[in-house]
Parts: C-alpha cells; structure tokens; sequence
C-alpha cells in the first residue's frame, strides 16, 4: 500500500487518463466518475475511457456521458498518468490497456487481494471496502469538500461492492464515510431501486430455471450451478446480473460454506466463466488464482479454458481438497 505515493503522483502531475475493469460496475464507475471530480477541483485535466460504455442498471449516475469508448486507433488529449481503478491487473482493463504508455506512469488503485502490482505507483488497500472507499480518502487527504454528485457516485461504489453493506469487508470507516455521504441528502430508496429493483419478468424467469439446476456435496457445504449456453442464448441481451443473483441464494443456503456458478461464455473460444463466493472459511482468492483469476478472499472468479463438465470437476475438486482442511 503506498497512498503516499499516489498523493505525490497526483500532486506533481496535470494530466490524468482514467479507466477501469471491463464490464464496469457500481464500485468501478463510482470510483472513476468520483475521481474525475477531485482531479477537476484540484484544478488538473481528466478524460475516462473505458473499453465498454454499456452502463445498464447505472444509467441515472450523473457524468456517464464524458466516458468515452476505447478504439484502437482513437485520437485522445495528451496525458501524463494513465490511472487504472479496480483493476486486478492491466489486461482486465480490455481494450483500454493499449492505451497506456511505456513513457508514462502507470497509477494503480485498486482493492483486490489479487492485484499484480503493474503500476509505477501501486496504491493497493486490501482492507478497503472498495475502491470507491480509497477515492473518498484522497478526497480527505486533499482536504476537497465532497458535492453531492460526488458523494452519490462514492455511495454506489461502496453500496455494490459490499453487498448493500452485508459483507465481511464492510468496516467502521466505510460506515463511517457512508455517514458522510448521506448527509448530501442522497436518495437511497432510488438508488437501490434504481441498481437491484428492475428485473424483467423474463430475467425472472430465467433466475428460476437457474436455481432449479442447483446441486451440493459435502454434506451441503458446497453448493453450485452449471449453466450451459443454450440456457443464456435467449437473454443474451439482458442486463442482468445473474452471477449476483442466484450465488446470494446459494450462499444463504444453511451450511454452505463455498457456492460457485458455472457458466459457458457465448463465444465458445471464451470458456467457462466461473464465479466463486465463500462465507469465509475457504479463501475463494486463491482457488480463483489456480486457474488464472483472483478477486477477494471471499468473492471472486477465472476463465477456464475448457468444457463445461471439465472445468466444474477441475474446480470443484480444488473446493472439497479446502472443505477437507477445515
């Protein structure tokens, strides 16, 4: 963790390039939309490109508009950092990776266990809630006031990535600067709405076929699903986040300790998406990390490259060796 190095990196220079993750989510475009709001009062120049522009349940956050796509070829403003928010790593900023410069600082901030550390200055805080929770920090250290557009996009950060506050990395500061945030007058009702209370009937329906395939062993202790592609064709579409959904029933089954989907990509040549989710006891990280992907002790996921039967064994084999453990 080096935040003061980050403040140095921020300070000394005028030209910033944000981005994050592919497939962006509540704690990345929080954190980016609030950053380009302190890069702004500090009086530098910020442009967001990210490598997909589809915001989906996020579409009433305010400053969606100024992320601009990433192309190959795009003509972009001159910039002296390129900063990555919530990347694990630099290839999970898709297309935006190539935007960055082999003569230009790279700014790392992010929160996950998994982080490669690919930055110049990596400022990685493994006990922050969130990224969006190390953003509300430099806006202490600078000693900017906090508006409420600011304040809104901080709160969706921290509100998703923590499981409406539920999970184990929730903590006294990130309450306590929840604190802060609410006194802006935000409108929490609308924006849990506005993120978790819009599924179509056909999502829906589809949350029901999924669960309908759940299966356990160990005595309950784990517990997954296996979705193939046919299953997810005819919502291809859909803006659902159907990991989130089904992996919350899952993981508040009694007795489950680990719950996993399967899920085969659209693109047969993409593999098998696999996201894990533990209560605690089995550290999901480093089973993820086995097979090339990472995240958080408690949540995370990895690509494998291979059919959906032999990518479940494979991974469900490196559960029960964990479960055994305990």
């Amino acid at each position: 963790m080096s935040l003061k190095k980050a403040v140095g990196c921020i300070r000394k220079n005028k030209r910033f390039l944000l981005t994050a993750h592919i497939n962006v989510e509540g704690d990345a475009l929080g954190s980016e939309l609030a950053f380009y709001r302190l890069l702004r009062k500090l009086k530098k120049k910020a442009v967001i490109v990210n490598a997909d522009t589809s915001f989906c349940d996020y579409s009433f956050m305010p400053g969606l508009s100024r992320i601009m796509q990433a192309k190959k070829k795009m003509r972009l403003p001159r910039f002296d950092v390129f900063v990555a928010l919530d990347c694990s790593d630099i290839s999970r900023a898709g297309e935006t990776q190539y935007i960055s410069q082999a003569d230009k600082p790279v700014l790392n901030i992010d929160h996950h266990i998994s982080n490669t550390y690919f930055g110049s200055v990596n400022w990685i805080d493994t006990e922050a809630s969130s990224t969006a929770e190390m953003v509300y920090r430099l806006f202490k250290v600078f000693k900017i006031p906090i508006d409420k557009e600011s304040a809104l996009a901080l709160y969706v950060g921290m509100l998703t990535d923590t499981g409406s506050f539920r999970y184990p990395n929730t903590t006294a500061k990130t309450h306590r600067a929840v604190a802060e945030l609410l006194s802006h007058r935000l409108n929490i009702t609308q924006i849990h709405k506005n993120i978790y209370g819009n599924i179509q009937l056909a999502d829906v329906q589809l949350i029901t076929k999924v669960l309908a395939m759940l299966k356990s062993d160990l005595g309950g202790k784990m517990a997954w699903f296996s979705i193939p592609r046919k299953v997810l064709a005819s919502r291809k579409n859909s803006t659902l986040d159907l990991t989130d959904h089904v992996l919350s029933f899952a993981r508040a089954i009694k007795g489950v300790e680990v719950a996993v989907l399967f899920k085969e990509n659209i693109k047969p040549q993409d593999g098998i998406r696999v996201n894990l989710r533990s209560q605690g006891k089995v550290n999901v990280n480093a089973i993820a990390r086995f097979f090339g992907g990472g995240g958080h002790r408690t949540a995370s996921g990895c690509t494998v490259q291979a059919t959906l039967t032999h990518a479940r064994k494979a991974v469900l084999q490196r559960i029960r060796q964990a479960l055994l453990k305990l």
